[in-house]
């Protein structure tokens, strides 16, 4: 069937498409008869329930029955395509593989008496979810509209952000069965070519049945496959994808998903937030450091604490010592095991809340939590201590959503280490992570630059945010216009 062509032959044609969809019920085929000219027939292929019925009606049937048309015109598909059909958009097709993709895809194929040709009209109308915030990316300030699952309405979302003609969509497909709509969105005077063409040649490689969603694609053209740190960020808001390609970065969008795909992706912005941008500078470089501190308080607090207690008690001052033995006489598991033990009820409590329904989810962590921690106490199988550590670990866990997944990783491995060899075990797991953090890449870029150069387009939007009027240069991964704004004038309160 790949590459198969139309013939001149309209029953032909329509024969053949009815064997290529046999036994799918959804699939019409109806022919519709010229009624100036009652031997001029067309047929009209699509799939109910994926099309708009009164456009169908009203732009196509309509003018196909009441246009005067004449059935030895050599041009009647030209005629047909500029004069007697309504829709936006109409393009003529010659292969049933096209004519398949479109049909399935909510368009409408016309096919028209001894023409080796179809068109394809524009009449999509399957239900769409409505614009809404995303749940996962709320924001006290700022724009509430999110991504949805339709490409041309999340295109549409960008656009209006972006007014301007530099705004380039490369159009692709993914998935041999699913032929997937995806396309590539970049600023092409800002964006890097080469990390463009890097994309594009990744992109390439990609060869499978289905393309579902855009995680099918990250784990295609990632680099570190096998980390467990983030190489390409996601998002549902327009308002983060229209800033991170006025940054110079590219988002590669899905059809039939709300998640966008931007990259390259640095480690810093495991820490940043959109709200980071609608709220002063001052208090959004003070969350950033909170949530960075939160990040490593999460990760080493565990093996510091069982690194004392195991090998440096000594460290502890008499009074806490003296406690903390009297607690311990009646719990029975040894203190590693008793640690590790908590930490994966509150890992297991934080993923069934998750999981289950908004509206009992988090009632279900909260009393979960504060019910077994003190069974756990009262029951002599953990200690008090021991459920203060999990629950500060826990907290500080969840500054940082984007870092979940490298932080039961990395959080276990320096537990371990802590474990079996003390305080030098934790220096060993610390070391290891941070060589692993500066190893990491996105598309030929270090996500963590250590370039030497402290200046301040590589500083301005790291760590801390300096005010938007002192950030006029845009970051150095853009490659063309390095300037976004006019610095203002000196003004008279300063």
């Amino acid at each position: 069937m790949a590459g198969e062509k139309l013939s001149a032959d309209i029953l032909q044609n329509a024969a053949r498409l009815e064997a290529l969809f046999e036994k799918d019920a959804t699939f019409i085929l109806r022919f519709v008869q010229n009624r100036s000219c009652p031997g001029l027939t067309f047929a009209l292929c699509y799939c109910a329930g994926m099309i708009d019925s009164a456009l169908i009606a009203n732009a196509i049937i309509k003018p196909l029955v009441l246009s005067e048309l004449a059935p030895d015109d050599p041009n009647l598909l030209q005629t047909v395509m500029t004069k007697g059909l309504y829709t936006h958009k109409a393009e003529p097709s010659d292969t049933f593989e096209e004519i398949i993709q479109a049909v399935t895809g909510g368009d409408t194929a016309v096919l028209l008496p001894g023409a080796a040709q179809a068109l394809i009209m524009s009449t999509q109308g399957f239900p769409l979810r409505s614009i809404s915030e995303p749940d996962a990316e709320k924001v006290l300030s700022g724009p509430k509209e999110g991504f949805c699952e339709s490409m041309i309405v999340n295109l549409s979302l960008l656009h209006r952000r972006l007014k301007t003609n530099d705004l380039k969509i490369e159009m692709r497909t993914f998935g041999e069965r699913t032929a997937t709509k995806a396309c590539v969105c970049y600023l092409a005077s800002v964006c890097d070519p080469e990390i463009l063409a890097e994309l594009n040649r990744r992109l390439d490689t990609i060869h499978t049945d289905g393309a579902l969603d855009v995680n099918t694609l990250a784990e295609w053209i990632r680099d570190n496959r096998h980390s467990s740190f983030r190489a390409i960020d996601y998002t549902e808001r327009p308002d983060v994808a229209a800033g991170k390609l006025l940054e110079g970065r590219v988002a590669v969008f899905l059809d039939g998903t709300p998640m966008v795909l931007t990259l390259p992706y640095l480690f810093i912005e495991n820490f940043q937030s959109n709200e980071d941008y609608y709220m002063g500078s001052f208090y959004a470089s003070f969350a950033r450091i909170l949530r960075i501190s939160g990040y490593f308080l999460s990760v080493l607090t565990p093996a510091v604490f069982i690194a004392i207690t195991t090998y440096n008690h000594e460290i502890l001052p008499t009074p806490l010592l003296i406690s903390m033995t009297r607690e311990r006489q009646n719990v029975p598991l040894p203190l590693g095991l008793e640690l590790i033990m908590m930490l994966l009820v509150f890992d297991l409590l934080r993923e069934a809340g998750v999981r289950m329904p908004s509206n009992i989810g988090q009632a279900m962590s909260i009393v979960g939590a504060l019910v077994l921690g003190q069974a756990a106490v009262q029951a002599k199988i953990a200690s008090s201590l021991v459920i203060i550590i999990v629950a500060f670990t826990g907290i500080t866990s969840l500054l940082v959503p984007k870092m979940s997944a490298p932080l039961i990783v990395t959080r276990a491995s320096i537990l371990l280490l802590a474990l079996f060899l003390g305080f030098p075990g934790l220096l060993l797991g610390f070391s290891l992570l941070l060589a692993h953090i500066l190893g990491l890449r996105s598309f030929g870029m270090a996500q963590v630059g250590m370039t030497g150069a402290l200046t301040r387009p590589n500083i301005q939007d790291t760590a801390v945010r300096l005010p938007l009027d002192d950030m006029p240069e845009r970051p150095p991964m853009a490659a063309g216009d390095h300037i976004r704004m006019q610095k203002p004038p000196g003004r008279w309160w300063r």
